[in-house]
């Protein structure tokens, strides 16, 4: 199994939105990661409010160290992009704060 990226997955309540805006920029100009949309309410296997940052393997070690203290309060829910979703989504996952449960039905 070869990852050919991650996704990183800002989750947030409405009141933490500006939050999230605020790590999703500082990361797009720290690495020059695409910024997806931000939900404001649950989509696919994300349980809140959420937008995804887009990254290639040899950014995701550096990334993973400066998010661990920029994330603040925020989750991040980061997975690996192997192609297989379930595995993506449950085996080669990084938690930046605490765990949340996801809705993996999507993927059945």
């Amino acid at each position: 199994m070869r990852l050919r990226g991650f996704h990183a997955h800002i989750y947030f309540d409405p009141s933490e939105l500006a939050e999230a805006e605020a790590f999703a920029a500082s990361a797009k100009d720290r690495f020059g990661c695409p910024v997806g949309h931000f939900h404001l309410a649950p989509v696919g296997p994300h349980p809140r409010g959420s937008c995804q940052l887009s990254l290639r393997p040899a950014q995701f070690a550096d990334f993973a160290v400066w998010a661990t203290e920029a994330r603040g309060d925020l989750t991040i829910f980061a997975h690996g992009l192997s192609g297989d979703d379930i595995a993506d989504h449950t085996r080669h996952v990084v938690w930046f704060g605490p765990s949340e449960a996801l809705d993996l039905s999507i993927f059945d």
